[in-house]
């Protein structure tokens, strides 16, 4: 009676220590699933908005120079139209990156390269338009590279 009484109790350890096992790799499981897709929406929406601040850079180049070249021309106007659509595109781009980002200094960058870009189209003359434009590149540098080991 002893024998089986002790084969019974071992048989319920078994259990209980094969369940509590699986029950702990099944969490580390899930959390490494769930850490993975966050890596990969992070990945996709910092490329993305990376990829609609460069649009917008153009777009607002293009802005400046169909302005400058005649003002108030049918193409300084689609141009000016264009612009807009990018910006759309990049801010839009840019609410992505603050809902994935949970680091606040590269929110902060992210917010800097949109605003440098935005600016662009204000700049008088050739040289401040080169300035501008070499800032919101810079900026967008920075963003990446802040961003980019978080997603490594």
């Amino acid at each position: 009676m002893d024998v089986a009484l002790i084969a019974v109790a071992g048989t319920l350890l078994g259990v209980i220590a094969t369940h509590w096992f699986q029950a702990r790799s099944t969490e580390r499981m899930a959390s490494l699933a769930r850490t993975e897709q966050l890596r990969q929406e992070r990945i996709a929406t910092y490329s993305a908005y990376a990829g609609a601040v460069v649009d917008y850079l153009h777009s607002q180049n293009d802005r400046w120079f169909r302005a400058a070249k005649e003002p108030g021309s049918e193409e300084a106007e689609e141009s000016r139209h264009a612009s807009y659509r990018q910006r759309t595109a990049a801010r839009q781009a840019l609410f992505r990156v603050q809902l994935v980002c949970d680091d606040a200094h590269i929110r902060r960058l992210a917010e800097a390269a949109f605003d440098e870009t935005h600016c662009m189209h204000e700049a008088v003359g050739e040289a401040e338009r080169a300035r501008r434009s070499e800032q919101a590149k810079e900026a967008l540098a920075l963003f990446v590279s802040a961003a980019a080991p978080g997603v490594r």
